[in-house]
């Protein structure tokens, strides 16, 4: 049993502007709390490789993709949207999140019994097959199911989205793709103002007011979450890991803890062990209260070990 981490250096180096919350510390504070809790020493650590532009075309639009390309700025910054936004190391550090996923997919096909865990910004799970939104250029875990589906021939793939948001861009991508069951626990209404009334047998979103404490999320969760993915019995788990939804982040407004972190973490686990064999990827997405962040991602690594 191993945990596998990926990430790398260019990630560090997208630049959202002064203040903005989705920012390079945010890495750096989950490296600080793996080293202070001494993990350091039972994971593994690579740098991710750049996805290649053909396989972001399976996720996202051709003119999108190369519409990103076509813009990426040389100097200062652009935006593609109210929230989200270009500089010059945007791209890069965009495609090597997406790598990473596809890093990791390839790791835990590889191996029995084995994690991964990307590390990686900017985050991906609200950008839709053709628009960037949300800080998010590039839709990493659908990215990295798209490769699952087409280099391994998978049939079952569970994404799980613990984010505080909704993950409206996977879920737009994979709507229409029954061999992609897609769960997403987020706050409603919030941004991005999506999921509470979406109707798909192979999509279970689970909305959640404000003020939303642990013994409630776990309880729904359990309720609709655990048995639906393992009646589904997917070939490998993909996991939008969104730590926003802790009481210390003040993006919004769920009480949540470092526990319930480590909790569906090992419920997830359990799951994998069942189905196939061990494997999980989980990929950063929210979580912008850096301690509370660089805690609860140790924590959640703590539950998937």
């Amino acid at each position: 049993m191993a945990i596998t981490i990926f990430s790398h250096p260019s990630c560090y180096y997208h630049d959202n502007g002064v203040e903005h919350p989705e920012c390079g510390e945010r890495l750096s504070a989950i490296n600080d709390q793996i080293i202070r809790s001494g993990m350091e020493y039972v994971v593994m650590q690579f740098d991710a490789t750049p996805a290649s532009r053909e396989s972001l075309y399976l996720a996202h639009g051709k003119h999108y993709v190369d519409e990103l390309f076509a813009k990426a700025p040389t100097e200062g910054h652009i935006w593609l949207d109210p929230d989200t936004v270009m500089s010059p190391k945007s791209l890069e550090a965009a495609m090597h999140a997406a790598g990473s996923g596809i890093n990791a997919v390839d790791r835990v096909m590889a191996g029995n019994n084995e994690q991964a865990f990307c590390a990686v910004r900017p985050p991906g799970h609200h950008a839709t097959r053709e628009q960037a939104m949300g800080f998010c250029l590039i839709n990493n875990i659908a990215v990295a199911a798209e490769h699952a589906l087409n280099h391994y021939g998978l049939s079952r793939i569970a994404i799980v989205d613990f984010d505080v948001h909704h993950g409206n861009g996977t879920e737009d991508i994979f709507q229409h793709e029954p061999r992609v069951l897609f769960c997403s626990s987020f706050e409603h209404p919030l941004y991005p103002y999506t999921g509470a009334d979406t109707e798909n047998d192979h999509i279970i979103n689970l909305p959640f007011a404000g003020g939303c404490r642990s013994q409630q999320w776990r309880d729904q969760v359990s309720e609709h979450w655990i048995p639906a993915i393992d009646a589904f019995a997917p070939q490998l788990i993909l996991v939008s890991a969104g730590f926003d939804g802790h009481a210390e982040d003040e993006m919004a407004h769920f009480m949540l803890r470092e526990d319930d972190y480590q909790w569906i973490g090992n419920e997830l686990k359990q799951l994998a062990d069942k189905h196939c064999e061990g494997r999980i990827v989980a990929m950063l997405e929210g979580g912008y209260a850096l301690s509370a962040l660089g805690r609860s991602v140790v924590a959640f690594l703590k539950g998937m070990m």
